[in-house]
């Protein structure tokens, strides 16, 4: 099967009425200490570096080492091309229930920079900046 898309407003609600699913926030370790969702767990896709953004190797074992292929999983990023991707990934690994959140943490924009879809912060919902005890990356590697 493959993966849904969602916006912002379908995700909080389906975050707040099924306690079993899970957020995963796929930017680098930078992005998600400025402001991700509550509860979120960063497992980031690619990594910041000297060269630019790269491809975290070890993305895949992370993600399987903590969440089981049946775990209903929301994927998230910065506008949703990286959490796009991610979904992709982990469908083609035998995930079942995952979500990609339309426009991302921060909103998707044209070549101009105009918002065109809106994302988790620019819809107004409530962001942390502190993880919670056991989802940061750090503490997930």
């Amino acid at each position: 099967m493959s993966h849904e898309t969602q916006k912002p407003g379908e995700v909080r609600a389906r975050l707040a009425a099924e306690p079993d699913l899970v957020f995963l926030d796929v930017r680098s370790v930078e992005e998600f200490e400025q402001g991700h969702v509550p509860g979120a767990y960063n497992t980031p896709l690619l990594f910041r570096t000297n060269l630019g953004m790269q491809p975290n190797p070890a993305f895949l074992a992370e993600v399987e080492r903590h969440f089981a292929r049946a775990t209903k999983l929301v994927l998230g990023c910065r506008s949703g091309v990286r959490s796009e991707r991610a979904c992709e990934l982990l469908t083609a690994r035998g995930y079942t229930t995952l979500v990609n959140l339309a426009g991302g943490f921060h909103g998707a924009t044209d070549p101009t920079g105009r918002l065109v879809e809106p994302g988790w912060a620019s819809a107004g919902f409530e962001s942390r900046q502190q993880a919670e005890p056991g989802r940061s990356y750090a503490e997930l590697r």
